[in-house]
């Protein structure tokens, strides 16, 4: 079905694998597509309960494909058309999402890996914003993500000095969820999918939804909606096998649903 991302359902948990490692995984209008494509693939299929986003090769995600662009390039069309309907996917998307960064997240690399829920992160990664040392700036939800993660201050500091991050140093400003070794990446990332995808599905929904609707909401307006995301979740099966759980002193089955 896909030509630049590997697809496989391992378990409950949907890995995307960008799959260009000879070019570092750097976009192309057809890998753009096919992210976005296979993010909401994951996020209709019942079965698929948590999604990982990770690189071919050494690297995450390199940014865009520079061989694809000249002097006549119109970059508001490419992101219009291409990068900003992959981002939207993601951030619609009411499953838990992944970022495994299993090398360099670079320019719109790493905005993808921000527009994720979490970053695990091999001590091997870094991450690194590109753009201002072609003279461009930060696309594809950047900016929108990183004063979210790491503060206005960090963030002018990574966007306008555009210094490599290593892997230590992301994990101390907050970038990381996890930091793992490289010999046990793939297991640690694994791990943590399981643990999502083995928890109330559709509360993690609520809890995204709710999280993003905070920013711009008065507290007036988002107490209400605390309450109606309440009757939703109390409604699941998943509240009343949690309840349950809890009274027979035993670990809930979440089934997402």
């Amino acid at each position: 079905m896909f030509e630049t991302v590997e697809y496989d359902v391992r378990g409950k948990t949907a890995w995307i694998t960008l799959n260009r490692p000879d070019k570092l995984n750097a976009f192309t209008a057809k890998l753009n597509k096919e992210v976005g494509e296979a993010v909401r693939k994951a996020s209709r299929d019942n079965v698929v309960r948590a999604i990982v986003l990770t690189g071919a090769g050494r690297a995450f995600c390199s940014g865009q494909d520079l061989s694809d662009v000249n002097s006549e390039t119109n970059y508001a069309e490419i992101l219009r058309n291409h990068y900003n309907p992959m981002v939207l996917e993601i951030e619609k998307c009411e499953k838990p999402i992944i970022a495994a960064v299993n090398g360099v997240a670079a320019g719109a690399g790493m905005s993808l890996a921000l527009a994720c829920d979490f970053r695990i992160v091999s001590e091997k990664a870094s991450f690194l914003q590109a753009f201002i040392h072609v003279g461009l700036v930060p696309d594809a939800g950047n900016l929108y993500y990183l004063p979210r993660i790491v503060g206005h201050a960090k963030a002018i500091e990574l966007a306008v000095l555009g210094e490599k991050v290593s892997a230590e140093e992301a994990n101390r400003l907050g970038l990381v969820t996890k930091l793992v070794p490289a010999d046990s990446f793939l297991d640690e990332t694994a791990a943590f999918a399981d643990r999502l995808a083995s928890m109330p599905t559709k509360a993690i929904g609520l809890i995204k939804r709710n999280l993003k609707a905070s920013w711009d909401a008065s507290i007036y307006s988002f107490l209400d909606r605390d309450a109606q995301s309440q009757r939703i979740a109390s409604l699941t099966e998943d509240h009343q096998e949690g309840v349950t759980a809890f009274l027979e002193k035993r670990k809930p089955e979440f089934r997402g649903c």
